[in-house]
């Protein structure tokens, strides 16, 4: 086995979706999955382009009301690239008999490969070899080439290269009756060897323009157009046995790019400026070389090797250093699908102990993009009638809660609320960034500057919501914690949690941090009072414990145990036991079942030293047993419902528990290669899961 490769061979339309998905290819700056460039959207392709920080709103009607989503938008199709034999059909995989086929990933060098040999309808035996990149070195450049053997026959080779507008955003069968036309058709036009598209989002008025230019040797040319849709139409005469080869390079700007006129004008001259195909390649793999020796991570195993490999290559392709020049966040499915509609959540948490050390200028670009949305974070503080910060569960553009407010049960059919936005220790995570980010460096001037006004206005933020209760305790109430499947008490209208312990601990770590950063720059813009109030909060946080462990949250001695096997053998699959619930006219907030690691987060994070020097420092009775002991407890509580969960459980239980950490570490290996999640990958990757898998492999600092 070759770790660098990953390889299928065949045409398997069932699997198509995910293989698009895993052979993405992307630079940060834009990426398109590794669907057939002679395909359409349909069931079984899906030829998305995403470029970071695109986001588009629109209005749906949803169970009788309207509601606004915002999107990660699919972008124009640049791939389109097809032939047809002596006036014959256009190729697509629907249409000819697959005798031969080979569809390889080369991550080292970041180049798709693609190998067919096909016969028609009329007998004619066709073999096609292509080559695309989207480019490490030039962020705005993408190319294909496709050279092509005429077996059996001679006669006139046609080849079709197109921009396609027309896309939609349907790439998720669960959003498919919600509103996904983003993109408004501008102009298009074909001169002098070159096509162009231009086309603009229809309410957050992005212009995105591509230019392409398609090289056929002796080839005749001739162009067309439609609305949304341009081709180049290149003609030339072959004999049997003879190779053809035609070469696409594609520019791609939008108006949000620095340093240009407008993004027409600067598609087209980068494309006419544009190198061939392999001059374009030879830059492309020295970019990745550049990127591999910073970034590699080993493992003795060949199979684990490609692995890693892989999860850290689709990590680089969402967030290479070209994001340093971006206001982009980290998208919890990459930009390799529409799945969680593009939005960034709190997935850069388990991606920032891989990056801070490696890759600095990647960290520090993802809290700029938290640091320009802290004017809006403000502000829905203020809203809330809270002080600091207060940074939305799920962000798009601007900062504002892009969270829905309501959430599709496929099992059930039924539109039902979503309360996620209530999942305030998103910015517990941000401000744990910031420290990683200034471990990792040492960097004093990011904590004076924009990283220390980040830190401090989430603590602001988590002091606001706290209130000193009996016993001089601080409690926060009203929240969600990671598990998500708890969004309130069975026998309470209001939503929310009181005093969950992820929140709650996380918090008196938080206002640790401000106190030692204070030490380190100083207090300037922070009161006497302020101090006297993280002092306090650092020391008298609530947590809630029953028969010896850590409580989720107060209450949760009260719910009832799940009949767990009954429900394993009344279903093959219970991730999503919310789904199955709500289906049977129930809810998990009814039991102690969670969907992901919530009180294990601890572990995750602060490791059990950390973890016991905080629950110490708050005045809590804390040792080895009860640490094993809470461990077990959840252990044999949760369902496993995301991809996150399995990475925690491998990296706590290896740690703990050596012996149980294996079947976890398998499964947080083969999620997204082997897609254990039910289908979920071809909708994109799970980014903070491949990132959180890199990190059991290797040592982690305590924070």
């Amino acid at each position: 086995m070759n770790p660098w490769l990953l390889t299928y061979d065949g045409f398997d339309p069932a699997q198509e979706g995910l293989r698009e998905a895993l052979t993405t290819l992307g630079n940060g700056y834009f990426a398109t999955r590794g669907a057939a460039p002679e395909s359409r959207a349909d069931e079984v392709h899906y030829p998305g382009t995403y470029v970071a920080g695109c986001y588009d709103r629109l209005v749906s009607q949803v169970a009788g009301e309207p509601v606004e989503n915002e999107d990660l938008v699919n972008a124009p199709n640049w791939l389109p690239l097809t032939f047809r034999a002596d006036g014959g059909d256009w190729f697509t995989l629907g249409r000819a008999e697959i005798l031969a086929y080979r569809h390889t990933l080369d991550m080292r060098r970041g180049v798709l490969t693609r190998l067919l040999r096909i016969r028609d309808s009329h007998g004619r035996i066709t073999r096609m070899e292509q080559h695309r990149l989207v480019s490490m070195d030039d962020p705005h450049l993408a190319a294909l080439t496709m050279t092509i053997v005429a077996e059996n026959w001679s006669g006139l080779l046609e080849i079709r290269s197109a921009l396609d507008g027309r896309v939609t955003n349907s790439g998720v069968a669960r959003y498919r009756g919600l509103a996904g036309r983003h993109l408004v058709p501008i102009r298009g036009h074909a001169a002098h060897g070159v096509i162009e598209l231009l086309t603009r989002t229809a309410t957050s008025r992005l212009e995105i323009a591509l230019a392409a230019r398609t090289t056929l040797a002796g080839g005749r040319c001739r162009g067309g157009a439609e609305e949304g849709w341009v081709c180049d139409d290149r003609a030339v005469e072959v004999k049997a046995g003879e190779e053809v080869t035609v070469e696409k390079v594609v520019a791609l700007y939008t108006s949000r790019d620095r340093a240009i006129s407008e993004s027409e004008a600067a598609a087209r001259t980068a494309v006419v400026r544009a190198d061939s195909f392999p001059a374009l390649l030879q830059r492309h793999v020295r970019a990745w070389d550049r990127l591999w020796q910073r970034g590699h991570v080993r493992a003795e195993d060949a199979g684990v090797q490609q692995i890693l490999n892989m999860y850290v290559f689709h990590l680089l392709q969402t967030v290479s250093p070209h994001v340093a020049e971006l206001d982009a966040g980290l998208p919890a499915r990459g930009l390799h699908g529409e799945a969680y509609r593009g939005h960034v959540f709190w997935d850069d948490l388990f991606a920032f102990p891989f990056l801070a050390p490696r890759f600095p200028e990647i960290t520090r670009a993802l809290l700029r993009y938290r640091w320009r949305r802290l004017t809006e974070a403000r502000w829905a503080a203020r809203a809330a009638g809270h002080t600091g910060a207060m940074f939305p569960w799920q962000s798009g553009s601007d900062g504002r809660e892009a969270t829905p407010r309501l959430h599709f049960n496929p099992r059930s059919g039924r539109w039902l609320p979503d309360r996620s936005h209530l999942q305030r220790h998103v910015g517990l995570a941000i401000a744990f960034n910031v420290w990683q980010h200034y471990r990792a460096t040492g960097d004093t001037g990011f904590l004076a500057g924009f990283g220390g006004e980040l830190l401090l206005e989430v603590a602001r933020f988590f002091a606001s919501i706290a209130t000193c209760e009996q016993e001089g305790r601080y409690a926060i109430r009203g929240v969600m914690g990671p598990d998500e499947y708890h969004d309130g008490y069975p026998c309470r209208a209001e939503p929310g949690l009181d005093n969950n312990a992820y929140t709650n601990v996380m918090t008196a770590w938080l206002m640790r941090r401000v106190l030692d950063m204070i030490v380190l720059i100083g207090a300037e813009g922070v009161s006497g009072r302020e101090i006297d109030l993280f002092t306090r909060m650092a020391r008298r946080m609530r947590v809630d414990f029953h028969e010896g462990v850590i409580s989720q949250f107060e209450g949760y001695q009260a719910l009832e145990e799940l009949d767990w096997a009954a429900y394993r053998r009344r279903y093959t699959d219970i991730r999503r036991l919310d789904r199955i619930l709500e289906a049977e006219g129930d809810t998990p907030n009814r039991y102690k079942a969670s969907k992901q690691a919530d009180v294990l987060m601890l572990f995750h994070l602060l490791g059990e030293e950390g973890l016991g020097e905080i629950l110490t420092g708050l005045g809590y009775g804390w040792n080895a047993a009860m640490a094993v002991r809470t461990v077990d407890y959840y252990l044999g509580r949760t369902c496993h419902g995301s991809t996150l969960s399995a990475v925690v459980h491998a990296g706590v239980l290896a740690r703990l528990r050596p012996g149980a950490s294996h079947p976890f570490l398998v499964e947080a290996l083969n999620n997204d290669v082997r897609d254990l999640q039910a289908g979920t990958t071809a909708e994109g990757i799970h980014l903070g899961a491949m990132a959180g898998v890199t990190g059991l492999f290797e040592a982690r600092p305590r924070p």
